[in-house]
C-alpha cells in the first residue's frame, strides 16, 4: 500500500473549461500499432501516465525507436510486422492489464521468446481468458498455476486463424486475438456477446489493414501490412467521467469538458447519467482520425435512481466507480446487474466501492454481479482505494456532496491513468490535497 492519500474537504463546485488527459486505450494502441507499421507514426495527445508509458518502454526494449513523449507528442519509427527484436530481459508492464493482454496476442506470433511481468495487482489478475484462445491458435504460453502473470511466451510458433465466440464481452480479449491474427495463417474471426470498445478495429482500418466487421463479429486475415498515420488521441471519457459525475451532483457547477472521445462503444456513462436525469449538453461534434469527439457541457441536476440496463454495462465498464458516487447522491434506488467483470479489475470494484460507500453512510449492497445503492447523505469518513486509481478519483468527487472531509488511502496509482488529477481537480473547484500521512 502506498503512502499517497487524498484529503478532500466537503462542498465546492466544478466550473470552467477543462481538457482531461488523452484516452488510455487509444494511447496504448498507438504505440503498439505504430511500432508494427511501415513508416513514421506521429501521435499527439498521448497520455503520459504510467500504464501507457509501460507500453512505450516495452516497445523500446524490443528495438523500436520512440521519441517523446513531449507534451503528449510521440514519434514512432515503425519496424513493420516482422521487425521487433528480442528484449534483453522480461518486459515489466507495471499495473497495466491492457498492455499485458494485448501484447500477449501481438507477441505470440514473434520469432523470439519473451516474458511479461507486472506489479502485484497485475500479477493477481486473470490471464487465462487470453491464454486459452491464443493456445487454440497455436501459441505456446505458460502462466502460474493460478492462470496469472508472469506470462512466458515461446517464439517461433505457427499461428492459425480461429473462429472464436467470446464467453464474456471484453475489448481486451478481442483486441488480443485480432493482434495475434495479424500473424496467423488464414482468417481470425471474433464474435462478441455484446458490443465492446472498437479502438483496435478503427486504428487497424485507419492504417490500411483490411478487416470485416458487422453485427458483433469482426474478421481479419494475417499477413497484410500496416501503414503509418498521424494519430490525434481524444481525451479519455473514462477520465472525464469523474468530472461529469462531480458536476452533476455539486450545486452551482458549470463545467465544459473539451475534445472528449465519443466512440459509441464508450459512451454508456453518458447514457446512464442522462437516464438518471443529468443535464449534459453535447456540442461541437467532429471526427478526429477515425474517432468521434465532442465537447460536453454539464450543469448540476437532481438525479434519480434507476435500474441500469445490462446492455449498457460493456459500454461503461470503467466508469462505474464514478457512477456509483452519482447513485449515492441520487433520489431513490439504483440497481446494477450483469457487471461481474468489475470484480476482476485493478481491484474488486464492486466490493471496494460498496465498502467505501458504507463508510460514508450510504446504503450500498454488493451482489455477485453488481450493486444496489439507495441514495442518501454522505458523511465524513476514511476510504481505502486498495490501490485502484478509479476508486480513488471517484471518492474524491464524493466530497462535493459530503458533510465532512473524506480521506482516501492508497492513491499512488492515480498517475497510471490520470497524471495531475489532484491539481486539475483543485483548479476546477475541488478542495483536494494530495500527500503522505
Amino acid at each position: 500500500m502506498s503512502d499517497t492519500r487524498f484529503k478532500v474537504s466537503p462542498g465546492g463546485q466544478l466550473t470552467g473549461r477543462l481538457r482531461v488527459p488523452g484516452d488510455k486505450s487509444i494511447s496504448h494502441r498507438s504505440i503498439m500499432l505504430g511500432s508494427l507499421a511501415n513508416g513514421v507514426t506521429e501521435v499527439s495527445g498521448f497520455l503520459e501516465g504510467a500504464d501507457s508509458l509501460a507500453t512505450l518502454q516495452a516497445f523500446r526494449a524490443m528495438g523500436v525507436e520512440v521519441t517523446g513523449p513531449d507534451n503528449g507528442h510521440v514519434t514512432i519509427q515503425g519496424v513493420g510486422l516482422r521487425g521487433l527484436q528480442a528484449p534483453a530481459q522480461a518486459l515489466d508492464l507495471g499495473n497495466s492489464g491492457t498492455s499485458m493482454r494485448l501484447m500477449s496476442g501481438l507477441l505470440a506470433g514473434q520469432s523470439f521468446d519473451v516474458t511479461l511481468t507486472g506489479d502485484a495487482s497485475l500479477s493477481s489478475r486473470p490471464m487465462q481468458r487470453v491464454v486459452e484462445p491464443l493456445s487454440r491458435m497455436g501459441a505456446h504460453i505458460t502462466t502460474t498455476h493460478a492462470g496469472t502473470a508472469p506470462l512466458v511466451i515461446r517464439g517461433g510458433e505457427v499461428l492459425h486463424g480461429i473462429d472464436y465466440a467470446m464467453p464474456i464481452a471484453s475489448a481486451q480479449v478481442k483486441s488480443c486475438l485480432l493482434l495475434a491474427g495479424l500473424y496467423a495463417d488464414g482468417t481470425t474471426c471474433i464474435t462478441e456477446p455484446a458490443p465492446t470498445r472498437d479502438h483496435t478495429e478503427r486504428m487497424l482500418s485507419g492504417m490500411g489493414y483490411p478487416l470485416r466487421s458487422e453485427s458483433g463479429r469482426v474478421c481479419l486475415e494475417g499477413g497484410h501490412r500496416l501503414n503509418a498515420i498521424a494519430i490525434d488521441v481524444p481525451t479519455d471519457i473514462s477520465s472525464a467521467a469523474f468530472f461529469l459525475a462531480g458536476a452533476c451532483i455539486a450545486p452551482g457547477s458549470d463545467l465544459v469538458l473539451e475534445h472528449v472521445g465519443m466512440n459509441p462503444t464508450r459512451t454508456g456513462v453518458l447514457t446512464i447519467l442522462q437516464q438518471m436525469g443529468a443535464a449534459i449538453e453535447v456540442s461541437n461534434r467532429r471526427d478526429v482520425g477515425g474517432e468521434p469527439v465532442a465537447d460536453l457541457h454539464v450543469h448540476p441536476a437532481e438525479l434519480k435512481g434507476i435500474e441500469i440496463d445490462p446492455a449498457l454495462v460493456p459500454l461503461a465498464i470503467d466508469e462505474f466507480p464514478a457512477l456509483f458516487v452519482a447513485a449515492a447522491c441520487a433520489r431513490g434506488r439504483t440497481v446494477l446487474t450483469g457487471a461481474e467483470e468489475l470484480r476482476v479489475k485493478e481491484s474488486d470494484r464492486i466490493q471496494v466501492m460498496a465498502d467505501g460507500l458504507q463508510q460514508l453512510g450510504i446504503d450500498a449492497t454488493p451482489t455477485h454481479d453488481g450493486m444496489i445503492i439507495v441514495g442518501g447523505s454522505l458523511t465524513a469518513g476514511r476510504v481505502d482505494s486498495h490501490g485502484d486509481h478509479r476508486i480513488a478519483m471517484a471518492f474524491a468527487m464524493a466530497a462535493l456532496r459530503s458533510q465532512g472531509e473524506i480521506e482516501i488511502l492508497d492513491c499512488e496509482n492515480v498517475n497510471t491513468s490520470f497524471p495531475g488529477f489532484a491539481d486539475l481537480a483543485a483548479q476546477t473547484g475541488l478542495s483536494i490535497v494530495s500527500g503522505g500521512p
